[in-house]
């Protein structure tokens, strides 16, 4: 959701930032996103654009921001009139003047302007920074408004003739947080983890998935969030797929339910996964499984350092699995040539963080050059190690014959059914980490009582 808790200031320092990094002589377009149908007449609850929205605090549709230092106007918006019958049915409209008064720009335009409009301010500019490839209808009418420019070099004018994706400096500036990011991903996290306390005060034996889901989103929208990607909850069998988003499946007495679910505020995500026993207790093979998880994840949190590499939290939690496997016999062989070859994946096949922030799956490049990123103040990584054992003995097999994996062993069926993941967000700061979702229960004595109290 947004919410425009962070300030107009906040906004506009952005902008001033990318076009000092742009430079004189340069343009940048960002389109709005567009609406999506969802089916007749009905379309999906808006979202705005990411990049637009770090840029704009803009959250309208059917909208164009312009950047052009240098120039008397540097940031222009074109965006919808103000329509009051329109607006009767599907609510109020900025409308151009609102884009100056409300949102900073230095001047505004009807959409319907556009194409007249636009065409001038690519005059006589070097550089065109533009997200080309991501949406080619906007790319056509790109280039054709270059070609209009184009049409008048015997006048003088001069078409832009270098086109730089607008990405590259844009998302290395919002890989870094700011202090006003980080106020709202810690709100975003501290409803996700209420979420998620409620989930286990509200699990029993018998309940559907859709029923804890509920649980999750009342939550978000009590507090007036909204979710950032469609929650997993998947119990027992459910919870050995990565992306398990059915959520229709009765929960079974003895069973582990995975809940992977995060919310949006102000158009930040949070992302948590937790792990508990459908009947507040967990079985011995269960709390194996969880402990050896929870291990890796500790080992990986402590990596998230400045100066460590982005690869290192795998690299620590992949090795506390690897060791663990080999101690429960799940995994045979000395461990080192175990990770080289890659064993693990027969159990742990996805890696162990992703950058976080406006994007669930935010931007910034894992490496520069061949070499992994070094951590640094200001970056927001997940850290989510699990362990997968489905119940289908010959589903696993096959699953790691396509991962290139032979174990030497048979899964015991004392192991299958258990799914374990758990995930944090985190936050690099100049000495230790700071795990931003710690306040969702994930030590097995905390979630016990936790559940046993809700009882």
């Amino acid at each position: 959701m947004f919410a425009r808790t962070i300030p107009p200031s906040v906004f506009a320092r952005r902008r001033r930032t990318l076009m000092e990094r742009m430079g004189p002589g340069s343009v940048a377009v960002l389109p709005a996103a567009p609406s999506a149908p969802r089916n007749r007449d009905i379309h999906y609850p808006y979202r705005q654009d990411s990049d637009f929205y770090y840029l704009t605090g803009f959250p309208e549709p059917e909208a164009i921001a312009v950047l052009a230092p240098g120039g008397e106007q540097e940031f222009l918006l074109f965006c919808r009139e103000r329509d009051p019958q329109m607006e009767i049915w599907h609510g109020r409209r900025a409308g151009p003047r609102g884009a100056v008064e409300r949102y900073g720009a230095d001047n505004a335009h009807p959409i319907a302007q556009l194409d007249q409009l636009l065409p001038p301010l690519l005059e006589n500019r070097e550089r065109v920074f533009y997200a080309i490839g991501y949406n080619p209808d906007f790319d056509r009418r790109v280039m054709d408004w270059i070609n209009r420019v184009r049409g008048q070099a015997r006048t003088g004018v001069r078409a832009p003739v270098t086109f730089i994706a607008l990405e590259h400096l844009l998302h290395a500036m919002r890989l870094y947080k700011e202090p006003e990011e980080i106020a709202v991903m810690r709100e975003s996290a501290r409803i996700a983890c209420e979420a998620h306390r409620r989930a286990m005060r509200a699990c029993r034996p018998g309940m559907m998935e859709y029923q804890i889901e509920a649980e999750i989103f009342h939550t978000f929208l009590g507090n007036g969030a909204g979710w950032s990607y469609p929650a997993i909850v998947g119990g027992g069998d459910n919870s050995c797929i990565l992306h398990y988003i059915e959520n229709n499946a009765e929960l079974r007495d003895g069973d582990l339910l995975l809940i992977d679910a995060g919310a949006e505020v102000d158009g930040y995500a949070s992302d948590i996964t937790r792990t508990f026993p459908v009947n507040g207790r967990f079985s011995g093979e269960q709390r194996a499984i969880y402990q050896l998880v929870l291990a890796a994840q500790q080992a990986a949190i402590d990596q998230v350092r400045p100066g460590r590499r982005f690869n290192e939290p795998h690299d620590a939690a992949v090795r506390v699995l690897t060791e663990g496997l080999v101690a429960l016999g799940l995994l045979h062989g000395e461990v080192d040539e175990l990770i080289k070859t890659e064993q693990h994946k027969g159990f742990y096949m996805h890696r162990t963080g992703h950058w976080l922030g406006m994007d669930v799956h935010d931007v910034g490049d894992y490496k520069t050059g061949d070499d992994w990123r070094t951590f640094e103040p200001g970056m927001v990584t997940t850290i989510e190690p699990g362990l997968y054992i489905p119940a289908n003995s010959k589903r696993m097999e096959e699953s790691w014959a396509r991962l290139g994996v032979q174990l030497e062993t048979d899964v015991d069926e004392r192991w299958w059914r258990i799914g374990i993941r758990i995930e944090d967000d985190v936050l690099v700061t100049a000495d230790e980490p700071e795990v931003l979702t710690e306040a969702a229960p994930k030590e097995i004595d905390d979630i016990e009582a936790w559940m046993r109290e809700g009882g």
